[in-house]
C-alpha cells in the first residue's frame, strides 16, 4: 500500500485476490481490516488452516490498533521490496479511516469469514484455472515469491488480466534464484530438462525457470502496462556456454536479474 501510494496509484482496494498465501492467510486478513470486503485466496496445496487464521486476525488487529511500525530490514532482512520509511503509514489510514474500519460490527465479521470460510473470504486449494470470480471484479492481485513456481505461466497471467478491473492493480514479487537447488543463484539454467524432471519427482510444484523476459513476453501478450519495476540483480557466476541448451537465450538482463517487484496495469 505505501509502494501504490508513492506511485499515486489507489491503496484501498475493496476486491483483492492473492496467489499463494502459503501458510496463512495474513496478506488477506489484513486487507480487511483495512477496508476490503472481498477477499479470495488461490493456492496449489492447501497449506493454511483456521486456528491459525483466527490468531493471525487476533495479533494484526492489535498491530493495527497500536499502529505499529511496519516490520523493517532489522526484523525481515530478506523481505523484498524494501521501503523508504517503515512508519506506520498514518498518511494512508487515519484515525478516522481505521475507526471505520475496525468497528466491532467489521470486526465480527471478518472474524466470522475466516472461521467459515465465506462470506468475506474465499480461499481455494487446489487452484484451479476458474472460479467464481466475475470479470473485470478485482481491484488487487497480489503475490509474493509466487509466480516463479508456477507451473502455467502463461494461463496464470490470462486468469489474472480477466480478473482485473480495468482500473485496478496488480503486485508480483518474483524470486528467479535457484532456491537452493544448486550450489549457486543461477545454477538451475545449467541443469537439463531431464535432471530437473527427476529433482522435481512428485513435488506438486518447484520452480518454472522462467526469466523476467520470459515475464515480460507474457505481460505484452496480455496488455498489461509495468506501472513499476523494482529488480535486484546479481553478477551470473558461470560464463553462457555453461547454459543448458533450454536456456542459451538467455539475455544478460536475464542472467543478472536474481528478483523483481512489479506493479501492473490493464
Amino acid at each position: 500500500m505505501v509502494i501504490l501510494r508513492e506511485n499515486n496509484l489507489s491503496c484501498k482496494p475493496k476486491k483483492v485476490a492473492e496467489l499463494g498465501p502459503g501458510d496463512s492467510i495474513g496478506i488477506g486478513i489484513m486487507s480487511l481490516l483495512l477496508g476490503a470486503e472481498k477477499y479470495y485466496a488461490f493456492d496449489v496445496v492447501r497449506f493454511a488452516n483456521t486456528t491459525q487464521n483466527v490468531l493471525m486476525f487476533d495479533k494484526l488487529l492489535l498491530l493495527l490498533k497500536n499502529k505499529t511500525p511496519i516490520p523493517g530490514e532489522n526484523i525481515f532482512p530478506r523481505v523484498f521490496p524494501k521501503l523508504k520509511n517503515y512508519d506506520f503509514p498514518s498518511h494512508i489510514f487515519d484515525d478516522e479511516y481505521l475507526d471505520k474500519c475496525l468497528n466491532n460490527q467489521r470486526l465480527k465479521k471478518i472474524r466470522r469469514s475466516i472461521a467459515q470460510n465465506d462470506n468475506m473470504i474465499q480461499y481455494s486449494a487446489p487452484w484451479l484455472s476458474r472460479s467464481d470470480i466475475v470479470p473485470n471484479s478485482i481491484d488487487l492481485i497480489i503475490s509474493q515469491a509466487v509466480l516463479e513456481h508456477v507451473d502455467d505461466l502463461d494461463l496464470a497471467y490470462r486468469v489474472m488480466t480477466e480478473w482485473l478491473k480495468n482500473c485496478g492493480y496488480m503486485s508480483h514479487c518474483i524470486d528467479f534464484k535457484s532456491h537452493g537447488k544448486s550450489s549457486t543463484w543461477d545454477g538451475h539454467w545449467k541443469m537439463s530438462r531431464i535432471y530437473w524432471f527427476l529433482l522435481r519427482g512428485k513435488r506438486p510444484y518447484l520452480i518454472n525457470r522462467i526469466p523476467i523476459s520470459g515475464h515480460k513476453k507474457l505481460l505484452v501478450m496480455n496488455s498489461l502496462n509495468v506501472i513499476y519495476q523494482k529488480d535486484i540483480t546479481m553478477e551470473p557466476t558461470y560464463d553462457n556456454s555453461a547454459l543448458d541448451k533450454e536456456f542459451k537465450y538467455l539475455s544478460l538482463k536475464d542472467r543478472s536479474t536474481s528478483g523483481t517487484h512489479l506493479i501492473l496495469s490493464k
